[in-house]
């Protein structure tokens, strides 16, 4: 089983004075139910309501009175409604709009019992009469597996060891990096890793692949307006797999001719799904982060094993001697997009990266990282390093002297000087660390502090 780092959020959630009801965001298929099944055990009492069962979804349609509903609960469900140490999991939410409302009152009149829903494309489903009962629900979002997460599922305990050190042993590189290339073409999504682990082979994952994607398809498309919409998210499903790390047009997206507007309602539709996000580019060098949304947004996928299946280059990757240096380095920027998301659990958590426009040239950071109020370029170079001209770019702009690259290489501190004079340090990052980049901001902040 795979040990998900979510449970210690849900211990916290569960411990905490002011605890609402919570909202447990994510795609389809990864994991959500199984992790609160296995947070369950926590409890002397678990009742388990799946709102796409018919027998679960009248409760919450036929009631006169919400004490009412939750006597029917507990009742229908054989438990003990005196007891105060039950956790309710109202799975597939959305089957039900109506009962998205109710959970204010349990916050209110029943806040002894712990409460969790789950649900896809919640904000599609909102209307006048159902809104997200605001100030009475938290929310958390749960994301593919992550790399450390994924070292668990194989039981390669010693390199958990070694991930936890900082900063980590040289002579844990190299292992630790032909690990992560396995992470790469494997991917996060919870079936897929369990299936791995079990076998070790990655020809038995292909109907597993192709089964989620189809999954994918079809349940987005009972959220499309008409069955036009339905032929257009197809087509983006379809072809997002080639144009994922790229910088995207809406406009014949695919090489259709669909419009921007009916391809940007497509990918409106695929974001509330949670299976891609459209990552902005912000324009300035300080913190806040303000993403221009007038320009083309980069496109990221929900899960990078299912890019490379989708592409038809997994078996190619896999033969491969240098992953990261693979189609122009788009699936190690990828693979370093979805670490970067899946250390985050907050439903405001997004993606960005930084750009500077000049009549004769063009400046982009990979991604740009907020850690103690500070933005921080990131760097994500596959190859040789070249001479990080963006990186310097930025440096000269920002208000402080630290920058990351994300590398093959081992884990160095660089100290250097940009064209403009300006001196800064580069913290070189092997990719593998990714998912811990805020401890490793924290530290760099620590050992190279502002003169």
């Amino acid at each position: 089983m795979i040990e998900r780092k979510i449970i210690g959020l849900l211990n916290d959630w569960k411990l905490s004075v002011i605890r609402k009801p919570l909202v447990l965001r994510g795609a389809r298929q990864v994991g959500k139910t199984t992790v609160v099944n296995e947070f369950a055990r926590g409890y002397k009492q678990y009742i388990y309501l799946n709102l796409e069962r018919k027998e679960n979804a009248l409760i919450f349609k036929n009631y006169t009175s919400f004490q009412s509903l939750v006597e029917g609960i507990f009742f229908l469900n054989g438990k003990d409604i005196q007891e105060k140490n039950t956790l309710i999991f109202i799975d597939e939410i959305q089957e039900v709009p109506e009962a998205i409302n109710l959970l204010r009152y349990f916050y209110e009149d029943f806040s002894q019992f712990h409460v969790i829903a789950a649900g896809s494309l919640l904000e599609t489903i909102l209307n006048e009469k159902v809104n997200i009962p605001v100030g009475r629900v938290e929310y958390r979002v749960m994301r593919p597996v992550t790399f450390i997460e994924f070292l668990g599922a194989v039981e390669e305990k010693s390199a958990i060891g070694q991930y936890e050190n900082l900063p980590i042993n040289d002579f844990a590189h190299d292992k630790m990096l032909q690990l992560f290339n396995l992470y790469i073409l494997v991917g996060g999504m919870p079936e897929i890793v369990n299936n791995y682990a079990k076998n070790r082979n990655l020809t038995t994952l292909t109907p597993i692949y192709e089964g989620l994607i189809e999954s994918y398809m079809m349940d987005v498309e009972k959220y499309a307006r008409h069955s036009a919409m339905t032929n257009i998210i197809r087509h983006t499903i379809k072809s997002m797999a080639a144009e994922a790390g790229n910088r995207i047009k809406f406009q014949n997206f695919g090489n259709s001719n669909y419009g921007s507007r009916e391809i940007g309602e497509a990918f409106r539709i695929l974001e509330k799904a949670l299976l891609i996000q459209l990552v902005y580019p912000t324009l300035s060098a300080k913190f806040p982060i303000l993403p221009d949304k007038k320009k083309s947004p980069r496109l990221q996928m929900l899960d990078t094993g299912i890019l490379n299946h989708a592409a038809g280059i997994q078996k190619e990757l896999s033969l491969m001697p240098a992953i990261e240096n693979a189609f122009k380095g788009k699936i190690i920027e990828h693979i370093v997009g979805q670490e970067l998301l899946g250390s985050q659990y907050s439903v405001l958590g997004e993606l960005n990266f930084w750009t500077k426009e000049k009549q004769s040239s063009i400046a982009e950071v990979d991604f740009v990282r907020i850690y103690e109020g500070i933005l921080f370029p990131i760097e994500v170079k596959s190859g040789a390093t070249g001479t990080l001209k963006s990186l310097q770019a930025f440096i000269d702009e920002c208000p402080h002297h630290w920058a990351i690259r994300l590398y093959a290489g081992r884990f160095s501190v660089d100290s250097l000087v940009t064209k403009n004079q300006k001196a800064f340090y580069l913290m070189n990052v092997p990719y593998y660390l990714t998912g811990k980049i805020d401890d490793y901001l924290k530290w760099f902040t620590e050992n190279y502090p502002l003169k």
